[in-house]
C-alpha cells in the first residue's frame, strides 16, 4: 500500500484576474510584452496533473519521463504560449537588500502609492494591500498614473503569475526597478527567466 503524498500548489493571482483590466492599462501591458501572460488568464489547477508530472521528473536529466519519450519545457514552448521574448537584456534576479524605508520610496516612486511597514516583508510586497490600492484606475487620470497601475500589474504577473515564491501572499519588490521605464520593460527576456525559475 503505497503512501500517496499531496502536494501544495502555491500561487498569488487569484486576485489578479477578479477584475477586466482597464483598457488604458492593458494597451501598455501590450506594449511591455505581457499581453500573452495576460490573455491566459486565470488557470485552474489540476493537481492529479502536476502531482503525476512531478511523479515522471527526473533531476538527473531535468526531463519528464512518459511511455512515448523524454519531453521537457523549451524556451520556444515559453516564448509560444506566454507570448513573452526571449532574447534581449538579462534579468538576473539580484535582490536588493535594501531597507523598509528604501522599499517603501521605491513604491511611492514608481508606483504612485506608499505601503506601510506592515504591508512589507523581507523586501516582499503584500498582494492584499496592492489588489486593494490597484482595483479600479479612476477615470481621467494622468498617463503617469496609468503607467504606476501597469507597473503594479505588471509586478504582479511577475511576482504571482511568471516566477512566484512558495508564500502566496507576497510579492518580491526586487522586480520593481526593472519596471520604471515602461518602455524598457519588453527589452528583457521574460521568458527565459521564467523557464529558469521553473
Amino acid at each position: 500500500d503505497e503512501a500517496h503524498i499531496v502536494l501544495t500548489c502555491r500561487r498569488a493571482d487569484f486576485e489578479l484576474w477578479k477584475h477586466l483590466l482597464d483598457h488604458r492599462v492593458l494597451l501598455y501591458v501590450f506594449c511591455a510584452g505581457f499581453y500573452g501572460v495576460y490573455r491566459i488568464g486565470h488557470i485552474r489547477m489540476d493537481h492529479a496533473l502536476i502531482t503525476a508530472l512531478v511523479e515522471r521528473w527526473r533531476t538527473e536529466t531535468h526531463t519528464f519521463h512518459f511511455p512515448i519519450g523524454e519531453a521537457t519545457v523549451t524556451l520556444q514552448d515559453v516564448s509560444v504560449l506566454y507570448g513573452l521574448w526571449i532574447d534581449g537584456r538579462a534579468d538576473t534576479g539580484v535582490d536588493p537588500p535594501f531597507a523598509t524605508e528604501l522599499w517603501i520610496a521605491l513604491c511611492a516612486e514608481l508606483l504612485g502609492v506608499a505601503p506601510t511597514p506592515a504591508d512589507l516583508q523581507a523586501g516582499r510586497l503584500r498582494v492584499r494591500w496592492l489588489a486593494e490600492q490597484f482595483a479600479h484606475l479612476p477615470d481621467h487620470v494622468s498617463d503617469e498614473v496609468v503607467q504606476q497601475h501597469t507597473r503594479a500589474y505588471i509586478l504582479w504577473l511577475i511576482g504571482g503569475v511568471l516566477l512566484p515564491d512558495k508564500s502566496q501572499n507576497l510579492l518580491k519588490l526586487m522586480y520593481l526597478p526593472l519596471l520604471r521605464d515602461i518602455e524598457e520593460i519588453g527589452q528583457y527576456s521574460w521568458g527565459s527567466a521564467a523557464l529558469a525559475w521553473v
